[in-house]
C-alpha cells in the first residue's frame, strides 16, 4: 500500500516553493495558484511514484511549469479581448529549464512581509498568510473561520489581487522594521483564534494554534536573535502548554484557577521559559517579551494562590506603558484583585468600562462579575455573567457564564 505523503513536509515546502517561483518570476497571484497545484500533484504522485530524492526542487520545477501555462493562457486571453496593450514574458519565462538550479535561499520571511502587505485588512492577512504561508487550504481556512469555502475564495483572491494592484515587490521592504511586527501579529492573531475561538461550538481550534505555533518558530528560525520574535514565540508555548487542562470531558471551559496543572505541557512550559529568560536580557523589551514574562510566572507557580500576584501586577503596569491595548487593562485589573482585594480591583474596572473599545466585549463583564462575587455582592454578580453571556458567540463561554450566573445565587 502506497504511503501517503506527510502533510506537515508539503507545508514546510509550500512557502519555500512559492518564494523561489515569486522572486524567479513574480506575479505572486498567479505563482500561489500555480504551487497549489504542485503540492496536489505530489501528494498524487509521490505515493505511487516514490518520494523525489529533492522534493523542494521538484515541486520548484512542476509549479513553475505550470505558472507557464497560467501566464501563457492569461496572455491569450488578454490578446483575445484586447482590453489592454499587449505584453511580452521573456523567452525564459515561457520556457523555465526543468534542470535549471533551485536558490538554497528560504524566501520565507520576504513571502511573510507580502502576505502582511500594509493594503490588506487583518483578516485578509491572515487569510493569504494560511494559504501562502502556512500551505492550508482555502477549505481549511474557511472551516477554521466558520465561514463558507466560497467567502474564503473570494477574500483570498481580493488580497492576491490588492497586493498586485500595490505593486509590492518581493524584496524585504524598508519598513521592515514595522512590517515585522504586522507580521507578528497575525501569527498571533491565527493562534489566538485557535486557543480561544471567538465562535462555534468548540473553546479550542487545536490545529490552528498548532499552525500559529509552526509558524512563529519558523520566523524565530530566520531571526533568531530579534527579542520580540523569541517572545512570541514563548508566549504561545507558555499559553498553549495550559491546552490540556483548559476543558474538561464534555469540552466544558475550565479557568485556570480551577484548571489540574499536572496536566499542563512540561516540554512546553520548560521551552516557554528558556526562551524569554534568553530573550530579555537582550533588549529592549516589548510587548510579547512582557507577555511571555506574566505566563511564566503562572506556568511557574504550584497553584493560582501560590501565583507570585505582585509580580504580574508590576510585569502589566510595565506593558501599559508599551501597549494602548484595553485587554492588558482588563488583565492588569485581575491580577490588581488578586494582590489587592477585589474592592481595588472593581475600581479600576471602573476606569476602563467607558473605553469603546471594549465595553462591549465579555471578557469586561465576565470580569466584573467575577469580582463582584469574591466581594460578595451575589446579586450584581448573577446579572454581570448574564450578561456576559449574551456578549460571547463562543458556545462554551456561553454555558460557563450562565453556569456561573446559576451558581452566584439567586436574582
Amino acid at each position: 500500500m502506497a504511503e501517503p505523503v506527510p502533510e506537515e513536509l508539503l507545508r514546510e515546502l509550500a512557502p519555500q516553493v512559492l518564494g523561489a517561483l515569486v522572486r524567479r518570476y513574480g506575479h505572486f497571484d498567479t505563482a500561489e495558484d500555480a504551487v497549489q497545484e504542485a503540492l496536489l500533484t505530489a501528494a498524487r504522485q509521490w505515493p505511487e511514484q516514490g518520494r523525489p530524492d529533492n522534493p523542494r526542487a521538484w515541486l520548484v520545477t512542476v509549479a513553475s511549469r505550470r505558472l507557464t501555462d497560467l501566464l501563457r493562457s492569461e496572455q491569450a486571453r488578454q490578446r483575445r479581448e484586447d482590453t489592454v496593450s499587449q505584453w511580452v514574458l521573456p523567452d525564459d519565462w515561457l520556457a523555465p529549464p526543468a534542470d535549471k538550479p533551485v536558490e538554497a535561499s528560504d524566501d520565507t520571511l520576504i513571502l511573510l512581509f507580502l502576505c502582511c502587505h500594509p493594503s490588506l485588512s487583518p483578516a485578509s492577512q491572515i487569510a493569504l498568510t494560511l494559504r501562502a504561508v502556512g500551505g492550508l487550504t482555502t477549505a481549511e481556512i474557511a472551516r477554521a473561520f466558520l465561514v463558507p469555502e466560497a467567502t474564503m475564495t473570494r477574500r483570498i483572491t481580493r488580497a492576491k489581487q490588492s497586493v498586485k494592484n500595490a505593486g509590492a515587490r518581493f524584496s524585504l521592504p524598508p519598513d521592515r522594521d514595522e512590517r515585522l511586527e504586522a507580521v507578528l501579529k497575525v501569527i498571533y492573531l491565527i493562534f489566538n483564534e485557535g486557543y480561544a475561538s471567538t465562535a462555534g461550538p468548540h473553546l479550542q481550534r487545536v490545529e490552528l494554534a498548532a499552525e500559529g505555533i509552526r509558524l512563529a518558530r519558523m520566523v524565530h528560525a530566520l531571526l533568531p536573535d530579534d527579542s520580540e520574535v523569541t517572545g512570541l514565540l514563548a508566549l504561545m508555548l507558555l499559553t498553549d502548554a495550559r491546552r490540556p487542562a483548559r476543558t474538561g470531558a464534555n469540552g466544558e471551559l475550565i479557568p485556570m484557577a480551577e484548571q489540574d496543572r499536572s496536566l499542563w505541557l512540561r516540554a512546553g512550559l520548560d521551552e516557554g521559559v528558556a526562551l524569554i529568560t534568553e530573550a530579555l536580557p537582550r533588549g529592549p523589551v516589548g510587548a510579547y517579551q512582557l507577555q511571555a514574562a506574566i505566563a511564566a510566572v503562572h506556568g511557574e507557580a504550584a497553584s493560582w494562590s501560590d501565583t507570585d500576584w505582585p509580580q504580574i501586577v508590576a510585569l502589566y503596569e510595565v506593558l501599559l506603558q508599551l501597549s494602548d491595548n484595553p485587554m492588558v487593562a482588563l488583565n492588569h485589573v485581575v491580577a490588581v484583585a488578586m494582590a489587592q482585594g477585589p474592592e481595588r480591583g472593581l475600581e479600576l474596572l471602573g476606569e476602563i468600562e467607558g473605553d469603546e473599545r471594549i465595553a462591549h466585549d465579555h471578557r469586561l463583564h465576565a470580569v466584573r462579575a467575577h469580582l463582584l462575587e469574591m466581594s460578595g455582592d451575589t446579586v450584581g454578580a448573577r446579572t454581570a455573567y448574564e450578561l456576559a453571556a449574551t456578549l460571547t458567540t463562543s458556545v462554551p463561554q456561553q454555558r460557563y457564564l450562565n453556569g456561573k450566573a446559576a451558581g452566584a445565587g439567586p436574582g
